[in-house]
């Protein structure tokens, strides 16, 4: 699951109000969850490069676990940029609880960033698949984080992650009776949420997880 971040300031999508109407008249399920979480919806907080840092930082530990690493990582310099990261010694990187792994991951983001590998001002033109090949191209960051990215951060309405693992167990137990599904099913399910399947695909999550989280 993304990472719960400090408090900063907060995104609501535009299109929420449309999507949760839109979804309720073409899914029963949805029609059900909907209700049960109020006002509560996806938000966009903090900037690029820090969203994707925390996804690297949060890799493979739990939740609590990477809240722990990301305060001490995000101490080691007063504003967290790439140039700022790029200035750190890997020495006070592994000290803060970064594996020499992570800590060469986040040295290729801050990378990528300063020499304008990611073209950041162009992504409001740029659809989705077009990121996520941007994103990919950086060490540590797959297919999931980019999605994970373009749901929580530029708040694209209709990303349908599919290997991730909580929108499967939702599907899974709110249309299979818990019985296990496939990609196809998931994705036969997912029909009827276009062109608001991250909208859905949040009510989902919120179905076995009513906090809220994000990058």
């Amino acid at each position: 699951m993304p990472v719960r971040p400090l408090q900063v300031k907060r995104i609501k999508p535009a299109y929420w109000e449309e999507a949760c109407k839109h979804l309720a008249k073409k899914d029963r399920v949805m029609r059900r969850l909907i209700p049960q979480f109020g006002d509560v919806s996806l938000e966009s907080r903090g900037d690029a490069f820090v969203t994707l840092a925390r996804s690297i930082v949060g890799q493979q530990i739990s939740v609590k676990a990477a809240q722990s690493v990301w305060e001490r990582f995000a101490a080691l310099s007063k504003t967290l940029t790439p140039a700022s990261v790029l200035k750190l010694k890997v020495d006070d990187m592994r000290a803060a609880g970064l594996s020499a792994r992570k800590v060469e991951y986040l040295v290729d983001l801050a990378i990528h960033f300063s020499n304008g590998a990611v073209h950041t001002r162009k992504w409001a033109e740029m659809d989705d698949e077009s990121i996520i090949e941007e994103l990919v191209a950086i060490r540590g960051i797959g297919r999931w984080t980019a999605e994970m990215f373009l749901i929580f951060y530029l708040l694209r309405p209709n990303v349908l992650p599919l290997d991730d693992v909580g929108l499967i167990n939702g599907i899974s137990h709110n249309y299979f009776s818990g019985e296990a599904v496939s990609r196809s099913d998931a994705r036969e399910v997912a029909s009827a949420w276009a062109p608001y399947c991250s909208v859905a695909t949040w009510y989902i999550w919120r179905s076995l997880d009513p906090q809220a989280v994000a990058y």
